[in-house]
């Protein structure tokens, strides 16, 4: 895998495109370079978890570079990766090398996996999006995952002012997803990148047993 950014990224404040909402918002910001939220690399929260758990089909929403794809699929996982930016997409498909076809350009608020997740991997995908769609998001992890499924990630803590990334309190996270999941693991994270450092804690949900939303 490899790593290519500008030496001197664009400012912020250099963007047209300011809608999270929008493809080219995140077609902008990988087509120049500027991907802060990006961390090179498979972080040891991730791999812990990957350790102790048997393997199963695993779907990354909003999965840019998608680094931890390709560590899975290494491993001999059944995993998709999904962005709805072409940049995006790019970008990862070069990570991939001969693991490419693992990305798709889709939506995931519309994307039907070839397989049933048992687990959706989380990161920086909820503070992508603007906090109107968060039950949005909620209602379609509920919908793909089956009971005893995991919702498993990095999630960031604390309210912001503006974003992405935009953050959630802790309280208004749990009242989001408990009806319908239950949290079985809360851990700190010790190996952050500067945007999110201090704020992350690796979470894994559990599809309760209920009817799909």
């Amino acid at each position: 895998m490899s790593d290519k950014r500008p030496t001197v990224p664009p400012s912020a404040a250099d963007f047209e495109n300011r809608d999270p909402n929008a493809p080219g918002f995140w077609d902008e910001r990988f087509g120049r370079g500027f991907t802060p939220w990006d961390q090179a690399g498979v972080p040891s929260a991730f791999k812990a978890f990957v350790e102790r758990h048997a393997p199963t089909p695993v779907l990354i929403p909003g999965c840019g570079s998608a680094y931890e794809a390709w560590w899975l699929a290494e491993k001999g996982w059944s995993v998709r990766a999904i962005d709805f930016s072409p940049r995006a997409v790019e970008a990862a498909r070069t990570q991939l090398g001969a693991h490419a076809s693992l990305v798709e350009e889709a939506d995931f608020f519309t994307y039907q996996p070839p397989f049933e997740p048992g687990w959706i991997y989380e990161r920086a995908f909820l503070c992508a999006l603007p906090p109107a769609r968060r039950a949005d998001w909620l209602a379609r992890m509920a919908e793909l995952l089956p009971a005893g499924g995991l919702l498993a990630g990095f999630f960031f803590i604390g309210a912001t002012q503006k974003g992405p990334p935009f953050g959630i309190e802790r309280a208004d996270l749990d009242a989001l997803l408990s009806p319908h999941f239950e949290l079985v693991e809360d851990e700190p994270v010790d190996d952050s990148i500067a945007v999110f450092a201090g704020r992350e804690r690796w979470l894994t949900w559990r599809r309760r047993g209920a009817a799909r939303a």
